[in-house]
């Protein structure tokens, strides 16, 4: 039970607590103006769990929480304003190539802060590394999940039950999206910078980009494909549900190898 005390599950717990009494005041009072503390509440509460759980579990980091919080606001904002003002040329230019390319654009936009610290090379361990790239990561996720919140509350025409669906969808699987595939990199980043003593860009870390590329692209494919009988949905479903496994191996691979002694 010492998983009681740790910061991580009281932030996840104290969240659920505060969505469900907003959303409590929303169907009681019909209020619309509890409706952007829903999205707010709902967008952000795993990412901020995850990124809490992550910086529990890596006692031996050298930064502090500023750069995290910087990467997790400034990289998350400029991240998507970056991606979405580009891949607004690129889905009508790529014609079948669409998902490729914004998986190209968006790994690319959330490494934009990151990488500046990585380049100042005053945060130099693995740990730094993984929690830096997944803050980006997370902060790109929140906000991007409070935008499809959004739409989906139009369209659906203020249905709550909808809304819900898409905030616990996306939130529980953001961890295994945005958050490995640039923790991936990022951790890639810093232990070739590690082993060659200096700044490196090297086939390791092009290859790491290049994964968390293709299984970007994946995901958005497998997702974007209509479902019209049972069969195609319980395909899809396991697809998809493969991409996150292995996305989220690969950063948990990351993880156990910066949580070794040094």
């Amino acid at each position: 039970m010492g998983f009681i005390r740790r910061r991580w599950f009281q932030i996840f717990i104290s969240g659920l607590v505060l969505l469900y009494v907003v959303e409590k005041a929303v169907i009681t009072t019909n209020n619309p103006n509890f409706i952007p503390s829903v999205i707010l509440l709902g967008s952000f509460l795993v990412p901020v769990t995850f990124i809490t759980y992550l910086y529990e579990n890596f006692p031996n980091w050298e930064g502090s929480l500023p750069p995290m919080a910087i990467c997790f606001l400034w990289g998350g904002v400029v991240g998507t304003v970056v991606a979405g003002n580009l891949e607004y040329d690129v889905l009508k230019a790529l014609g079948f190539l669409p998902m490729l390319g914004v998986g190209l654009i968006e790994e690319s936009a959330k490494l934009i802060f990151p990488l500046a610290y990585y380049l100042q090379g005053r945060h130099r361990s693995l740990a730094t590394g993984i929690l830096l790239g997944t803050a980006s990561g997370m902060g790109f996720a929140a906000l991007e999940t409070m935008g499809y919140s959004f739409v989906s509350l139009l369209e659906s025409k203020g249905n709550l039950v909808v809304l819900d669906g898409v905030l616990l969808a996306r939130g529980l699987l953001s961890p295994a999206g945005h958050a490995a595939w640039t923790g991936l990199i990022c951790a890639v980043l810093w232990r070739e910078r590690a082993k060659a003593g200096h700044t490196v860009f090297n086939w390791q870390v092009v290859k790491a980009f290049l994964t968390a590329v293709l299984l970007h692209a994946l995901w958005d494919i497998f997702n974007s494909i209509g479902r019209a009988t049972f069969i195609e949905f319980f395909i899809l479903e396991v697809l998809s549900l493969l991409v996150a496994y292995t996305s989220i191996r690969l950063l948990n691979k990351r993880v156990r190898e910066a949580q070794l002694p040094v």
